[in-house]
Protein backbone atom coordinates (compact mmCIF):
# COMPACT_ATOMS: atom_id res chain seq x y z
CA UNK A 1 0.00 0.00 0.00
CA UNK A 2 1.28 3.54 -0.78
CA UNK A 3 2.09 5.60 2.10
CA UNK A 4 2.32 9.36 1.88
CA UNK A 5 3.38 12.17 3.84
CA UNK A 6 1.25 15.21 3.82
CA UNK A 7 4.19 17.56 1.85
CA UNK A 8 3.84 14.69 -0.49
CA UNK A 9 0.31 15.20 -0.91
CA UNK A 10 0.26 18.70 -1.53
CA UNK A 11 3.92 18.57 -4.03
CA UNK A 12 0.86 15.83 -5.97
CA UNK A 13 -1.83 18.44 -6.38
CA UNK A 14 0.33 21.27 -7.33
CA UNK A 15 2.32 19.70 -10.13
CA UNK A 16 -1.46 18.15 -10.72
CA UNK A 17 -2.65 21.88 -11.21
CA UNK A 18 0.29 23.21 -12.78
CA UNK A 19 0.41 20.43 -15.85
CA UNK A 20 -3.41 20.65 -16.56
CA UNK A 21 -3.48 24.57 -16.64
CA UNK A 22 -0.25 24.28 -19.02
CA UNK A 23 -2.33 21.50 -21.00
CA UNK A 24 -5.23 23.66 -20.76
CA UNK A 25 -3.84 26.94 -22.63
CA UNK A 26 -1.88 24.62 -24.90
CA UNK A 27 -5.07 23.05 -25.87
CA UNK A 28 -7.42 26.53 -26.20
CA UNK A 29 -4.38 28.10 -28.00
CA UNK A 30 -6.08 26.97 -31.40
CA UNK A 31 -10.01 28.70 -29.81
CA UNK A 32 -8.45 31.62 -28.74
CA UNK A 33 -7.16 32.04 -25.43
CA UNK A 34 -8.79 33.69 -22.61
CA UNK A 35 -8.87 31.96 -19.06
CA UNK A 36 -12.20 33.13 -18.45
CA UNK A 37 -14.00 31.54 -21.21
CA UNK A 38 -15.56 28.14 -21.84
CA UNK A 39 -12.65 26.61 -24.49
CA UNK A 40 -10.66 27.24 -21.26
CA UNK A 41 -12.64 25.44 -19.01
CA UNK A 42 -13.18 22.76 -21.07
CA UNK A 43 -9.50 21.92 -22.19
CA UNK A 44 -8.29 22.50 -18.50
CA UNK A 45 -10.85 19.55 -17.46
CA UNK A 46 -10.02 17.27 -20.44
CA UNK A 47 -6.56 18.02 -19.53
CA UNK A 48 -7.04 17.04 -15.64
CA UNK A 49 -9.03 13.72 -16.35
CA UNK A 50 -5.79 13.32 -19.43
CA UNK A 51 -2.63 14.76 -18.61
CA UNK A 52 -2.85 14.80 -15.01
CA UNK A 53 -4.05 11.29 -14.18
CA UNK A 54 -1.66 10.06 -16.82
CA UNK A 55 1.41 12.15 -15.01
CA UNK A 56 -0.08 10.43 -11.39
CA UNK A 57 -0.45 6.98 -12.03
CA UNK A 58 2.79 7.62 -14.12
CA UNK A 59 4.94 8.92 -11.01
CA UNK A 60 3.03 6.78 -8.53
CA UNK A 61 3.79 3.98 -10.07
CA UNK A 62 7.90 4.83 -9.49
CA UNK A 63 6.68 5.32 -5.92
CA UNK A 64 5.03 1.77 -5.62
CA UNK A 65 7.66 -0.47 -7.09
CA UNK A 66 10.33 1.70 -4.93
CA UNK A 67 8.48 1.04 -1.98
CA UNK A 68 7.88 -2.51 -2.37
CA UNK A 69 11.91 -2.70 -2.48
CA UNK A 70 11.61 -0.83 1.34
CA UNK A 71 13.02 2.11 -0.51
CA UNK A 72 12.01 5.44 0.80
CA UNK A 73 10.16 7.13 -2.11
CA UNK A 74 8.04 10.42 -2.27
CA UNK A 75 7.08 12.45 -4.58
CA UNK A 76 8.72 16.41 -4.84
CA UNK A 77 7.43 19.43 -7.67
CA UNK A 78 9.65 20.90 -9.50
CA UNK A 79 8.42 24.67 -9.24
CA UNK A 80 10.57 26.39 -11.72
CA UNK A 81 9.89 23.29 -14.42
CA UNK A 82 6.14 23.76 -13.41
CA UNK A 83 6.37 27.69 -14.28
CA UNK A 84 8.73 27.10 -17.50
CA UNK A 85 5.62 24.44 -18.38
CA UNK A 86 2.51 27.26 -17.80
CA UNK A 87 4.78 29.91 -19.46
CA UNK A 88 5.55 27.61 -22.72
CA UNK A 89 2.01 26.63 -23.43
CA UNK A 90 1.39 30.67 -24.77
CA UNK A 91 4.29 29.41 -27.26
CA UNK A 92 2.54 26.51 -28.45
CA UNK A 93 4.26 23.95 -27.11
CA UNK A 94 5.35 22.46 -23.51
CA UNK A 95 8.37 19.98 -22.16
CA UNK A 96 6.63 18.96 -19.02
CA UNK A 97 8.97 18.16 -16.30
CA UNK A 98 6.45 18.61 -13.15
CA UNK A 99 9.35 16.71 -10.73
CA UNK A 100 10.15 13.46 -9.94
CA UNK A 101 9.96 10.84 -7.31
CA UNK A 102 12.87 10.81 -4.92
CA UNK A 103 14.45 7.69 -3.92
CA UNK A 104 16.73 6.77 -1.08
CA UNK A 105 18.12 3.58 -0.87
CA UNK A 106 21.13 2.09 0.64
CA UNK A 107 21.44 -0.34 -1.87
CA UNK A 108 20.50 -0.55 -5.69
CA UNK A 109 21.02 -2.77 -7.86
CA UNK A 110 20.68 -2.21 -11.84
CA UNK A 111 17.75 -4.43 -11.77
CA UNK A 112 15.86 -2.63 -9.03
CA UNK A 113 16.58 0.35 -10.67
CA UNK A 114 15.53 -1.04 -13.86
CA UNK A 115 12.69 -1.77 -13.04
CA UNK A 116 11.39 1.09 -10.93
CA UNK A 117 12.10 3.07 -13.76
CA UNK A 118 10.15 0.98 -16.30
CA UNK A 119 6.76 1.09 -14.10
CA UNK A 120 6.49 4.63 -15.31
CA UNK A 121 6.41 4.83 -18.94
CA UNK A 122 4.41 0.94 -19.10
CA UNK A 123 1.94 2.84 -16.57
CA UNK A 124 1.21 5.62 -19.48
CA UNK A 125 1.25 2.72 -22.13
CA UNK A 126 -1.24 1.09 -20.12
CA UNK A 127 -3.90 4.62 -19.63
CA UNK A 128 -3.03 5.26 -23.33
CA UNK A 129 -4.22 1.40 -24.60
CA UNK A 130 -7.30 2.24 -22.11
CA UNK A 131 -8.15 5.85 -23.76
CA UNK A 132 -7.24 3.94 -27.37
CA UNK A 133 -9.56 1.44 -26.54
CA UNK A 134 -12.60 4.10 -25.74
CA UNK A 135 -11.55 6.62 -28.58
CA UNK A 136 -11.66 3.32 -30.55
CA UNK A 137 -15.39 2.62 -29.31
CA UNK A 138 -16.02 6.57 -29.09
CA UNK A 139 -14.47 8.09 -32.29
CA UNK A 140 -14.05 11.53 -32.61
CA UNK A 141 -14.08 12.04 -28.15
CA UNK A 142 -11.51 14.85 -27.32
CA UNK A 143 -10.80 13.10 -23.65
CA UNK A 144 -10.33 9.67 -25.26
CA UNK A 145 -7.93 11.15 -27.74
CA UNK A 146 -6.08 13.04 -25.22
CA UNK A 147 -5.89 10.60 -22.96
CA UNK A 148 -4.31 8.42 -24.99
CA UNK A 149 -1.83 10.76 -27.17
CA UNK A 150 -0.81 12.74 -24.37
CA UNK A 151 0.22 9.19 -22.34
CA UNK A 152 1.90 8.02 -25.52
CA UNK A 153 4.09 11.03 -26.08
CA UNK A 154 4.67 11.03 -21.86
CA UNK A 155 5.77 7.14 -22.78
CA UNK A 156 8.04 8.09 -25.38
CA UNK A 157 9.59 11.03 -23.63
CA UNK A 158 10.44 9.43 -20.67
CA UNK A 159 11.89 6.23 -22.69
CA UNK A 160 14.66 8.30 -24.09
CA UNK A 161 18.20 6.61 -23.39
CA UNK A 162 19.95 9.67 -21.95
CA UNK A 163 21.16 9.99 -18.55
CA UNK A 164 17.99 11.83 -16.16
CA UNK A 165 15.45 9.42 -18.39
CA UNK A 166 13.91 6.75 -17.57
CA UNK A 167 15.03 5.17 -20.69
CA UNK A 168 18.74 5.33 -19.65
CA UNK A 169 18.05 2.79 -16.53
CA UNK A 170 15.52 0.35 -18.22
CA UNK A 171 17.92 0.42 -21.18
CA UNK A 172 21.62 0.14 -19.13
CA UNK A 173 19.16 -2.64 -17.17
CA UNK A 174 17.99 -5.17 -20.20
CA UNK A 175 18.21 -4.08 -23.59
CA UNK A 176 15.58 -6.30 -24.54
CA UNK A 177 12.73 -4.94 -22.23
CA UNK A 178 14.07 -1.42 -23.26
CA UNK A 179 13.27 -2.44 -26.69
CA UNK A 180 10.17 -4.22 -26.53
CA UNK A 181 8.91 -1.05 -24.52
CA UNK A 182 9.73 1.40 -27.15
CA UNK A 183 8.84 -0.50 -29.73
CA UNK A 184 4.81 -0.43 -27.93
CA UNK A 185 5.29 3.13 -27.70
CA UNK A 186 6.10 3.48 -31.10
CA UNK A 187 2.99 0.75 -32.49
CA UNK A 188 1.03 3.14 -30.14
CA UNK A 189 2.09 7.09 -31.67
CA UNK A 190 1.43 4.76 -35.39
CA UNK A 191 -2.10 3.58 -34.35
CA UNK A 192 -3.02 6.87 -32.48
CA UNK A 193 -2.00 8.87 -35.73
CA UNK A 194 -4.14 6.51 -38.03
CA UNK A 195 -7.32 6.18 -36.07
Amino acid sequence: MLKFSQTEIQHLIKAWLAISIAFGILLTKGAGFNVFSNSFTYYFLISAFSVGIGFLVHELSHKYVAQKYNYFAEFRANNFMLGIAVLMSFLGFIIAAPGAVMIKAYYMTKERNGKISLAGPTASLGIAIIFFILLYLFPGNLLFYYGSWINIILAAFNLIPFPGFDGSKIFSWSKPVYITTAAITVLMLILINIL
